[in-house]
């Protein structure tokens, strides 16, 4: 299946039905009066958010979703039936935007103007939610309805509310516990093969991932959802390489593994390069608790490897380096606990942040 985490969709509800103008005729009913019943309302447009998908990739090819127009009125007081909600299915962390329009009087020298800041008007983060967007118009009145004492036979009647119309953009963002980060051919594809059931793409030159994996760890009887993103490079934010369109995936991570290639020419160089990375994106991404991993601890043997991560706890600062092997497994049950540990921390300051007991033991799972 192919992943898609952007998509641009048109809605529109349904307009509500017309009245009808109708009077009674019967036999021995000399003044049977007008009988026009009310049109129906028209449909709703609902999202909501359901399991078993996590890819936009139905709206590449349906981009226009409009509900059911409301029935007309008849005769004998006989109402419009409602037209059918519409009920737009969507991955749990999708997020509906705004289309931004753009601001006036703001064109560059080649007439490109800048555009507002888009607005989240629904996120979805539970099986299940729904959102009704759009509201239907309301049916147009009959002519019985206008009947007064002194209008005794009315012909006007309603024409039905117009229903509402907008485009939107659909945002998914992955729900998952621990996010995987680092350089292009760091081994983060070998490590989510290593802890979970994925079957990653792995090769020997850069960019072999280039959408975001999941997978579910299982450990010490525990169960995690692991993200991998494609690898960064220096001026991701600025869209160099594959850029930073899926850090957005790891926003809602509650723990960061900075992965390092041990055998890089210089693996303190390649951490400053991504932690700047992930401040230039914002949303707090750079203030998430991260564990630090050297990968490829095969390649170069224990001893080259804690070489490399003094070197990490001098240079950069950091105050733990887990040494691994992805490829071999080596390190990663120590690296794992370590993970549970973080995440239960994790969990105690939610709670006593104020956050429930169900918001502290949250999973995606």
């Amino acid at each position: 299946m192919h992943f898609l985490d952007q998509a641009k969709i048109y809605i529109k509800s349904g307009w509500g039905g017309p009245g009808a103008v109708s009077f009674r005729r019967e036999k021995y009913e000399e003044y049977g009066g007008p009988d026009g019943g009310n049109g129906g309302k028209g449909g709703d447009i609902i999202f909501e958010a359901v399991q078993g998908l996590n890819t936009l990739i139905d709206f590449r090819y349906t981009q226009h979703f409009k509900a059911q127009r409301g029935t007309p009125g008849m005769g004998k007081n006989r109402y419009g039936a409602g037209g059918k909600d519409l009920i737009v299915k969507v991955p749990v962390g999708t997020q509906i935007l705004s289309d931004p329009k753009p601001i006036e009087g703001s064109e560059d020298e080649d007439g490109i103007p800048d555009y507002e800041d888009q607005d989240i008007l629904a996120d979805f983060t539970e099986v299940g939610q729904r959102v009704t967007f759009l509201r239907g118009g309301d049916g147009g009145r009959g002519n019985m309805s206008y009947k007064t004492s002194t209008n005794r036979a009315p012909r006007q009647h309603g024409t039905g509310w117009p229903g509402q119309e907008m485009w939107v953009w659909l945002r998914l963002k992955l729900l998952a516990d621990v996010g995987l980060v680092g350089m292009p051919n760091a081994g983060k594809s070998t490590l989510i093969n290593q802890v979970t059931n994925t079957k990653a793409k792995v090769g020997a030159y850069a960019f072999t991932t280039t959408k975001p994996q999941l997978g579910v760890v299982l450990h010490r009887d525990r169960e995690f959802v692991l993200a991998d993103i494609p690898g960064l490079i220096a001026g991701a934010a600025e869209g160099v390489g594959i850029g930073d369109r899926f850090l957005g995936h790891i926003e809602r991570c509650r723990v960061l593994l900075h992965m390092i290639d041990a055998t890089t020419d210089d693996p303190v160089e390649a951490f400053h390069i991504v932690t700047e990375e992930l401040a230039a994106y914002g949303e707090g991404l750079d203030e998430k608790p991260q564990l630090v991993v050297l990968n490829k601890g095969d390649l170069l043997g224990q001893e080259l490897m804690e070489d490399i991560a003094d070197q990490l706890r001098e240079e950069a600062g950091v105050e733990d380096v887990f040494i691994i092997s992805g490829a071999t497994g080596e390190g990663v049950g120590p690296l794992l606990d370590a993970v549970l540990l973080m995440m239960d921390d994790e969990a105690r300051d939610d709670a006593d942040e104020g956050g429930t007991e169900s918001e502290a033991g949250w999973s995606p799972i």
